[in-house]
């Protein structure tokens, strides 16, 4: 285990931070589309798929909104200074500030004409009105729909995007953290290993749950490589979990040859470890690599202890993606599950990470 004896060096710096081009796309072998995304606010357009509709009846107040150019944020902030404590504020998940989104919120009844207010802010549309028998609570909805605009690609733009969607919908989308999980400046990571090893960052430990969560993507994402560059990324190795595209059940690998096949038809992809309390190190193969990355960054799965832990998959499954010309370009809707990021797709379609902007996916 790493003690306050072990300061990060400039070479951690390194090795923490996101950068795409360190992550391999699945579609490298094939030609990009180039061009400009979000140069205006309606390029960008969210909408939550919720895990439920409210009933109609219970004594939570439901509201679906659009907005344009506010985070989830702030219109909980808004309510706050109507006099709505933030602890009683229901959302399922963050959506971006620059970005068209819909979204749904809610607050208990005793709130309701507080609630009415977000129809005067700027920016905001609000939608439907409901009721609920409970708060809506973060993480419950099943994923986002976006509809993206590329402006200014390349003049045989059709051609690559349906090659690159082809073979996307034959292997899966790499299930990559995208670079908001790591912080405004990219430190979030290596600010959680200064903790672990005892030094003092900004914010100090308050933070230290926000920090871990981005040092677990940045292992999930190294992972993910390695199982890329490995060629085990359309397979399942010894000591895998997997998980089925079809229900979401995740189960324990005992044949890993015969899943390998199922993986190979997209039914199923391995899940790899985010770690915690409740996710150890895996078995066989997997847990080897597991073991290396850990080694690598001076660290052990012990000092993830204070965390939950969880399982992710590692690929998503890209069923119903449309495409639609536009006078300068093309918009691409697709359907992401809850945690899944948009500009994985976008850096696989556009190939030009510079224009891939570094912020927000709708979904935080």
């Amino acid at each position: 285990m790493t003690t306050d004896s072990t300061p990060t060096t400039d070479n951690d710096s390194t090795k923490l931070r996101f950068d795409w081009q360190d992550l391999p796309a699945a579609t490298a072998h094939l030609p990009g589309t180039g061009g400009r995304i979000r140069s205006e606010m309606e390029d960008f357009v969210v909408a939550e798929i919720p895990s439920y509709l409210p009933s109609g009846a219970g004594d939570h107040v439901y509201v679906h909104v659009e907005k344009r150019g506010l985070a989830t944020m702030d219109l909980v902030r808004h309510l706050q200074r109507q006099g709505v404590p933030e602890r009683d504020v229901g959302f399922a998940g963050q959506k971006d500030k620059y970005a068209v989104t819909r979204q749904w919120l809610s607050v208990h009844e005793e709130y309701a004409s507080q609630l009415e207010t977000l129809a005067d802010m700027d920016g905001v549309q609000v939608l439907e009105t409901s009721r609920h028998r409970n708060k809506l609570g973060l993480g419950h909805l099943r994923g986002n729909t976006f509809e993206l605009r590329v402006r200014d690609p390349v003049e045989d733009w059709q051609p690559k995007v349906e090659a690159v969607i082809e073979h996307l919908q034959a292997v899966g989308l790499p299930n990559y953290f995208g670079p908001q999980r790591f912080g405004h400046f990219n430190t979030n990571a290596l600010d959680a290993v200064r903790i672990i090893r005892g030094e003092k960052v900004p914010g100090g430990r308050r933070m230290y749950k926000f920090y871990q969560s981005a040092l677990q993507s940045h292992i999930f994402n190294t992972l993910l490589k390695l199982r890329m560059e490995g060629g085990s990324y359309e397979s399942i190795i010894s000591g895998d979990m997997a998980q089925k595209h079809e229900t979401g059940g995740m189960f324990i690998v005992d044949d890993s040859d015969a899943e390998s096949v199922r993986a190979q038809a997209l039914e199923i992809s391995a899940v790899l470890p985010m770690f915690g309390k409740k996710v150890k190190p895996s078995a066989g193969d997997a847990g080897e690599i597991e073991a290396g990355v850990l080694s690598e960054l001076d660290l052990e799965w012990q000092d993830f202890r204070a965390a939950h832990g969880a399982r992710r998959a590692s690929r998503v499954k890209l069923d119903d993606v449309g495409l639609s010309p536009t006078e300068d370009g093309y918009i691409v809707s697709f359907t992401l599950p809850k945690g899944s990021f948009a500009t994985c797709l976008m850096r696989e379609l556009m190939k030009d990470e510079g224009e891939v902007p570094a912020g927000g996916d709708g979904e935080e």
